[in-house]
């Protein structure tokens, strides 16, 4: 009987440190991601990554899908623990919440591995809008203004082509999504659009519109697998919160970059591999010369 009390001494402080090592893995691991073609779509994506994710370590982790204003407001209480948006947004959140890239996304597309992407403009065929210039006066829609291959991208374009989207068009509105943007194109209700790369070819591939139904307007003929009207810029980051730890983090980041190229995870994605965070400084130039959030300069 007088070891009774030390055993169950014993009991507790096992039970009481099983309790602290487990603890941090119990939390559910939220991953922010921008769905840029609606919810559902972000989910049928992203949600066997999220699968993946859980079975690698051992606790839950969720996909949380976000309009484009929903992001800053998530990220300022705490609602996500990683983020996986665009990369202006990146480059904006960076500055302002201190989030930090720890990986780039490898698109697949075609079977080409894609670390890079760029914006498309689109007119109806048989428009008569074949060239920036001839875009003066005309109605224009992007998807939003906080898309960055779906409108920042080709915004810094006009403006180097001296056409302020904002001054020199008939107008410029936002068409919420890229599908809504390409279909306004092809139906009339807008003259020319944006999108970014790769949006025409899998809306082809789903039997929805044609390619030769449009013009792509500035198309830059090079290597890249896909039209495309603008330079190329880094693709997507998957970034930190400051409120992680480092180890959770390079965790989660480990167990991304090892995932089998074949998984079924990387197949819904449509992505080859998860690499190291790309050099996003272009995108904060981008950001800088549209004068955009935060990155503000005077644009005449």
């Amino acid at each position: 009987m007088k070891q009774l009390p030390k055993i169950v001494t014993t009991i507790l402080l096992i039970f009481a440190l099983g309790m602290a090592i487990a603890s941090p893995a119990m939390g559910a691991t939220k991953i922010g991601v921008l769905a840029k073609r609606g919810a559902e779509k972000a989910m049928a994506q992203w949600g066997p990554t999220a699968n993946y994710l859980t079975k690698k370590l051992g606790s839950k982790v969720t996909i949380i899908p976000l309009t484009f204003e929903e992001i800053e407001p998530a990220i300022k209480a705490k609602e996500i623990d990683f983020l996986l948006a665009n990369s202006s947004f990146y480059a904006l959140m960076k500055e302002k919440h201190g989030l930090k890239a720890m990986l780039t996304l490898m698109n697949e597309r075609m079977g080409y591995p894609l670390h890079e992407f760029g914006g498309v403009l689109i007119s109806r065929k048989g428009s008569g809008i074949k060239t920036i210039a001839q875009m003066k006066g005309k109605r224009f829609m992007c998807v939003k203004y906080s898309s960055f291959g779906g409108g920042q991208m080709a915004w810094r374009l006009l403006l180097k082509n001296k056409i302020n989207p904002k001054r020199n068009l008939a107008n410029f509105t936002e068409g919420k999504t890229h599908d809504n943007v390409v279909m306004a194109v092809k139906n009339g209700s807008t003259d020319v659009g944006t999108v970014r790369t790769d949006t025409l070819e899998q809306m082809q591939a789903e039997g929805i519109i044609k390619l030769s139904d449009f013009n792509i307007i500035n198309q830059i003929n090079d290597s890249f697998p896909f039209v495309h009207s603008t330079i190329l810029y880094p693709e997507w980051p998957l970034a930190v919160l400051p409120h992680i730890n480092k180890d959770r983090a390079k965790k989660l980041a480990k167990a991304l970059k090892l995932m089998p190229q074949n998984a079924p995870a990387m197949k819904a994605a449509g992505i080859t591999a998860w690499t190291y965070a790309a050099n996003y400084t272009p995108v904060t130039e981008c950001l800088t010369d549209i004068g955009y959030g935060s990155l503000k300069k005077n644009i005449k």
